[in-house]
């Protein structure tokens, strides 16, 4: 039902809606907490991460029909977003809901649109997900995510304050920092690695604004990084000194449900768009290729097939950093491996977190806590043969080396007028190469060209510039291309945050940030 129907009626149909809800349960992959004592929507965004370890899925997917698809048709994107969360957060009253999806989906916060799909060439299309404040595709998640935070707070009658604790390839944690800014009873904090973000995403995340953020540099890898912020997650210790200041941990990064099915919606919305432009018929199957590091993005898709989105295959479009190319043509995921820094630096990452919930979706929870107790312990896991025959009903995983990705942007843009981010080139390599006569593909489109101007223009042969910084401007130029808002005033903001440390030292500056 769309939002803008009579305010009246609409009161009514909320309710009813409400009233007629599957009451929505959630559970840990790795078996903790089961069927018998499953938890609410808002109680799984609360905690983030389960107890065990393990990260929360619904008991069971909510049905997407085909005469629900076509009644989607019409609405816009907040009204699609609301309709879809509806299905999963069920314990949110749903005028909370519905006023969290019209201000995060607002056009003030997305201008052009919160997921807007181009066509690059013959079937296949650009899923545009980077118009928001920050110029990536987190931003779909993170405006939204801390209104579903600060209600989940309420919800449960949690009297302490959130502590927001984030690893970041380099997107997620600008996201984060931007959409959790100055929220009431939410801290944040950001580590990113030192040498493993863009000079534009560094910057972003170094001037960010607002009283409750903190950022500091990992030095090392985003691995380095997740895992730090993962041990100190299940550290005893540090639980027990933020609890007696009055604060509990929670995440922002994927691993996080209410950071994940915000995603779902995207992806419906795609296709509910091409068959308003007529591109398809409501039923016929498409395909979407997703540029690929921590599986959550992609696995949103999955969620979304499941629930029964017309979808024929997905693609897992890795860079050079192919662990998840090797997993889904070998079955054995092995991260004891070179360790790559590329143009794509959000995809430079060898432990894909969100992978665990596929596994735990086709093989169950006792066999994804052995999965991750290898993992932890060995540095890899093999998955059985019927695990395998599962993931590869819908999975397919390709990669792009750096000099497929340069020929790619550089290819997009002189052949078909598109121009691309290196994340988004590795998605559109990876599915020209594995595209079937008469498939449909979209591309999920992570962010902007000109977060990564300096690349993009040195692939498009312009190097006339002597920083990232006045590449930006050069990339426009060449390209007639418009600079996003939030980058083109990135320059003149003010670095507020410069530490950088070992990974032994998280813990101690994490809770060196509190105060009682």
């Amino acid at each position: 039902m769309p939002l803008h129907y009579n305010p009246n009626k609409r009161k009514e149909a909320f309710a009813c809606a409400k009233a007629m809800t599957v009451v929505m349960k959630y559970i840990s992959t790795r078996g903790m907490i089961t069927s018998e004592n499953a938890i609410g929507s808002a109680d799984a965004i609360k905690r983030g991460l389960a107890p065990d370890g393990g990260l929360f899925m619904p008991l069971e997917f909510p049905k997407l029909s085909k005469e629900e698809i076509e009644k989607y048709i019409p609405l816009s994107y907040p009204e699609r977003a609301f309709e879809i969360l509806s299905k999963f957060l069920t314990d949110y009253p749903g005028d909370v809901l519905k006023k969290a999806c019209l201000d995060a989906y607002s056009e003030k916060t997305f201008e052009k649109g919160a997921a807007p799909i181009k066509k690059v060439c013959n079937d296949l299309y650009s899923l545009e997900l980077w118009h928001g404040p920050t110029c990536a595709f987190k931003d779909e998640a993170l405006q939204i995510m801390p209104k579903l935070l600060s209600a989940a707070l309420k919800i449960t009658n949690e009297p302490k304050t959130a502590f927001i604790l984030v690893a970041t390839s380099g997107d997620t944690g600008k996201a984060a920092l931007e959409g959790y800014r100055d929220v009431d009873k939410v801290k944040i904090m950001v580590y990113y690695p030192s040498d493993g973000v863009s000079a534009v995403q560094k910057k972003q995340m170094a001037t960010q604004e607002g009283e409750n953020v903190e950022v500091c540099a990992v030095h090392g890898n985003f691995d380095d990084a997740q895992s730090g912020v993962k041990k100190i997650f299940s550290d005893p210790d540090a639980q027990r000194r933020l609890n007696e200041k009055g604060y509990f941990f929670s995440s922002a990064n994927s691993i996080n449900w209410g950071r994940l099915v915000p995603q779902i919606v995207y992806y419906v919305s795609a296709y509910c768009d091409l068959i308003k432009t007529g591109d398809i018929k409501n039923g016929d199957k498409i395909s979407f290729a997703v540029p690929t590091g921590n599986f959550g993005n992609i696995l949103a898709a999955y969620i979304a097939k499941e629930m029964g989105l017309p979808v024929s295959r997905l693609i897992c479009a890795s860079n050079t950093n192919n662990v998840l190319t090797d997993f889904l043509k070998t079955g054995t995921y092995d991260k004891n491996r070179t360790f790559h820094t590329t143009m794509s630096p959000s995809m430079d990452i060898l432990i894909s977190s969100n992978l665990e919930r596929l596994l735990y979706l086709c093989a169950g929870c006792d066999k994804t806590a052995e999965y991750m107790r290898s993992l932890a312990q060995d540095g890899k896991y093999t998955v059985s043969s019927d695990v395998m025959e599962k993931i590869e009903k819908t999975f397919v995983g390709e990669f792009a080396s750096e000099n497929d990705c340069k020929k790619t942007i550089k290819e997009t843009f002189e052949k078909y007028g598109y121009l691309c981010d290196p994340h988004t080139a590795v998605g559109i390599f990876c599915a020209k190469k594995l595209k079937k006569a008469n498939e449909k593909i979209v591309v999920a489109s992570t962010a902007s060209p000109f977060k990564f101007a300096a690349d993009v223009c040195r692939c498009l042969g312009h190097t006339d510039f002597s920083n990232d910084f006045e590449a930006i401007d050069a990339l426009s130029l060449h390209t007639g291309a418009e600079i996003p808002g939030p980058i083109a005033s990135l320059s003149s903001k003010k670095v507020r945050f410069s530490d950088a440390i070992d990974p032994d030292q998280m813990k101690e500056t994490t809770l060196s940030k509190i105060k009682a």
